[in-house]
């Protein structure tokens, strides 16, 4: 079964309990109290929240991101699967999204697997450059792609496109595609390991490769370069490496606050993890499955890998979807809860990212399709979905 979120190999949401677990920590309970920076108003809630429609003018087929256009409170671009990026006004119901880009051509489309326009980020000086990145898979060979593209005035010119880096992919799933720039002002990149089933390649833990990795490059030139401080920027692998050990990385955010990086892992067929990702950090693939064995299915050497954060099994979903920590005003029971969500059951939790241990609890149960997660200018979280349109995330 291949999903645009970049699912498992075998998944179908079933009915079952509602919380996953904690990978260091012991069964989850109904409730858990936030330990934040300011005060909470309440407890964060099983079930306790909703996630209403929000922008009934923007929907649009293979939605996989929005992303607010740095400097505006309501101007947002729209990223769709079929290589096109729209800009909407979330203020105003009655208009209607203008094409911003339109790069179908350029890329290999298989309606039944993962590939098409994954990723966009916005440069740092997005505001004076109109500078901005895209990730997306093309073909002939077949190859991820990250490009740079200029915008002026409303839209960008297809032909401003300069292409930063090419990796091949043996596979047509498993592409990753989530991009974002750290507060260190480099580009951070989710790549896939390539597809197929269990890893066969070995590209997890190859440090000679790029695949199942999070990348970290400098894009402030006219070409990429490896940050002096990469883990492997003198030898030892490849350097553009920041993390490794990852299966396909699907979505992945900093922490405004504290500036902690955080990614969604999608699982073979078994168990979905979110990492707090850390220079250097091993995040077990193919060894590991979330805390658990993978090969071989037992006794497998753990040491030197880190577990995840949170993990849940596919008695609750299939296909994790990353998100935010929330920082945002209208629910500050939330303040420093990493909120994330499931492609195939349309379950939303939240985990507390100022401990270690406690468990993650369920906010709701939409039954949508989540694809991404959004934030706006304030802070607050909606749900990118294929089937209803975009949501907000709010208290019932």
């Amino acid at each position: 079964m291949a999903l645009a979120a970049a699912c498992s190999d075998d998944a179908k949401p079933q009915a079952a309990p509602t919380q996953p677990s904690s990978a260091t920590s012991a069964p989850a309970t109904a409730t858990a109290t936030v330990a934040p920076t300011r005060t909470p108003a309440r407890t964060v809630t099983s079930d306790g929240y909703t996630a209403e429609p929000a922008f009934p003018h923007v929907d649009f087929a293979k939605m996989l991101g929005m992303q607010v256009v740095p400097g505006s409170a309501n101007i947002a671009l729209v990223v769709s699967q079929d290589g096109v990026i729209r800009r909407a006004d979330l203020r105003d119901a009655a208009s209607t999204p203008a094409v911003f880009l339109d790069i179908g051509d350029r890329l290999i489309r298989d309606p039944g697997m993962e590939e098409g326009l994954l990723g966009l980020a916005f440069a740092p000086d997005y505001a004076s450059s109109g500078e901005f990145y895209v990730y997306y898979s093309a073909g002939s060979p077949r190859r991820a792609v990250l490009s740079r593209f200029v915008a002026q005035d409303d839209a960008a010119d297809p032909a401003s496109e300069r292409v930063l880096l090419e990796i091949e992919e043996p596979y047509s799933n498993h592409n990753g595609g989530s991009l974002a720039f750290g507060p260190d002002g480099y580009l951070y990149i989710g790549v896939g390991d390539g597809g197929a089933g269990g890893d066969p390649h070995g590209n997890g833990q190859n440090k000679d490769a790029l695949l199942g990795k999070i990348l970290r490059i400098d894009v402030s030139g006219e070409d990429y370069t490896v940050p002096a401080d990469n883990p492997f920027a003198r030898g030892g692998g490849r350097g553009e490496i920041w993390a490794y050990g990852l299966r396909n990385p699907w979505r992945l955010n900093f922490d405004p606050q504290t500036g902690a990086l955080w990614a969604a892992d999608v699982g073979q067929g078994d168990w979905e993890e979110i990492d707090r990702i850390v220079k250097g950090g091993n995040y077990g693939w193919n060894v590991m499955e979330g805390d658990h064995c993978f090969e071989p299915a037992s006794g497998c050497h753990k040491a030197g890998l880190l577990p995840p954060r949170a993990e849940y099994g596919h008695d609750l979903g299939c296909s994790v979807t990353g998100g935010y920590v929330y920082r945002g005003p209208a629910m500050p029971e939330l303040d420093g809860w990493y909120v994330y969500g499931d492609y195939c059951s349309g379950r939303v939790w939240a985990v507390n990212t100022a401990d270690g241990a406690s468990a993650p609890v369920q906010l709701a149960n939409t039954g949508a399709t989540i694809t991404s997660f959004a934030q706006d200018a304030a802070g607050e979280l909606y749900l990118v979905t294929f089937d209803q349109g975009i949501r907000k995330l709010t208290r019932k």
